[in-house]
């Protein structure tokens, strides 16, 4: 990762050794994984983003829903600041009901404020078994 400082170019940090896993301009930034962890409490997950590294904070939307197609829970991650994080989500439903999908959308905002969807990806769990799906 570079860091320009601007008016100060000898202000700039590498802290990537790697040159393919540099920054990456908003074209090629992409969910390199999701992890996802049930908790216990089955109302609860924990979800592990490892994102392309970015020049370019990108944004996140994260809609889960049931089996029969009503919203359990929506995220929305506003220009991310690093590439690996993670987040917990909680389910809406007073009891959990099996199986759930998750849709993840990654995307920046652009100057007229429609969104440049740059990548997604889709999981489904079983929110009743504990662990890591």
């Amino acid at each position: 990762m570079v860091i320009d400082a601007g008016y100060n170019a000898a202000m700039r940090i590498q802290f990537y050794d790697d040159p393919i896993r540099g920054l990456r301009p908003r074209e090629e930034v992409r969910f390199n994984q999701l992890g996802l962890f049930v908790y216990e409490d089955e109302k609860r997950v924990a979800l592990g983003f490892d994102i392309t590294p970015f020049s370019e904070r990108p944004s996140i939307q994260v809609i889960v829903k049931d089996i029969e197609g009503e919203e359990a829970a929506n995220l929305t991650v506003i220009e991310a600041l690093q590439p690996n994080f993670n987040i917990t989500i909680h389910l809406r439903n007073e009891s959990p009901n099996g199986v759930y999908h998750l849709e993840a959308i990654l995307y920046y905002i652009e100057e007229d404020g429609n969104r440049q969807v740059v990548d997604s990806t889709k999981k489904s769990f079983d929110a009743t078994q504990p662990g890591e799906q």
